[in-house]
């Protein structure tokens, strides 16, 4: 299966590719693998028992990537993968996944990725993940992640995700467990259009001495689009943890975040906020006689505070 003009800039949308990555990969496309290349250190395997791959990393592996996205062009396929990725101790990588859908008719696009990751004893991953959605059909994109994540004594995970726009609906699901001086580090930016809805729930669990994590939830709501926004932030430990939650609404955009702490030990240190207001007047003032348009001057905001 070969790619043409409209996965190429999805996959650029998506993923920042241009060309063929360097190091492993495996690009999908409406169900089907179209290209996969391991290396020494980093091998990618499909799975006998579901639709998926596994991800081996070789302990030690340091400065090599793995770029895993996900292609939908047709109207009335739901695509489900199950991808487990096993990080190797003391290794260092980067791991690039995302999904983008052209959906070109009347039947809804939909693609449900379940991700599970071992982070194993003082390993260090980056995570990042886009989710895209276009076309000229009626029919809904959809995208359903579900994340879940072990990090074991010593590791770090830093979790980044980001839906850009044109998704109609999506419930997002992510779990974690951190071991004693484990480290989770998660930043959430979604913006929501039209009549999207968008649903968050994070459950990070602190379960080893000196376990940390930071969770940040950054978010537009436009239109009549619709967000809720759940963390949940469990210390069984001495270990310290934040969340915080930050929004614009706009319009006739609905917004909740409910944000939970539970400390179960008595040296837990856990924290939380939310703020949910508008964009301030002045600043717009201030883009706005520098030239720019309203339109202009709100995209330029909305940018930078999504960044």
């Amino acid at each position: 299966m070969k790619l043409d003009a409209l996965d190429k800039r999805l996959l650029e949308t998506i993923a920042d590719l241009h060309g063929v990555p360097a190091g492993a990969f495996n690009i999908r496309r409406n169900g089907q693998a179209v290209e996969r290349r391991s290396t020494a250190n980093i091998e990618i395997r499909s799975k006998e028992d579901k639709p998926g791959i596994d991800v081996l990393i070789r302990p030690g592996t340091r400065n090599e990537s793995v770029h895993i996205p996900v292609i939908l062009a047709a109207s009335g396929m739901t695509d489900v993968v199950y991808n487990t990725f096993e990080i190797g101790e003391d290794s260092d990588v980067l791991i690039v996944a995302g999904c983008g859908i052209h959906n070109p008719g009347e039947a809804e696009a939909r693609h449900d990725g379940i991700h599970e990751f071992f982070v194993r004893r003082g390993a260090r991953v980056r995570y990042v993940e886009k989710h895209y959605g276009e076309g000229p059909g009626p029919g809904a994109r959809i995208l359903n992640p579900q994340t879940i994540v072990h990090v074991e004594e010593g590791a770090e995970m830093i979790l980044e995700t980001v839906q850009i726009r044109g998704v109609d609906d999506t419930q997002r699901v992510t779990s974690a467990r951190v071991a004693s001086r484990g480290r989770l580090f998660m930043t959430e930016r979604l913006l929501t259009h039209g009549t999207q809805r968008a649903i968050s729930d994070v459950t990070v669990e602190l379960i080893g001495e000196e376990a940390s994590a930071e969770v940040i939830s950054r978010s537009v709501a436009q239109d009549e689009s619709e967000q809720l926004f759940r963390p949940r932030l469990i210390a069984t430990a001495p270990a310290r943890g934040h969340v915080a939650c930050d929004s614009i609404i706009m319009d006739r955009a609905r917004i909740s975040s409910v944000p939970e702490i539970s400390a179960r030990h008595p040296e837990a240190e856990l924290t939380h906020e939310a703020a949910i207001g508008k964009i301030a007047g002045d600043q717009l003032i201030k883009l706005m006689t520098l030239g720019l348009t309203e339109k202009e001057a709100i995209e330029t905001i909305l940018r930078g505070f999504l960044r």
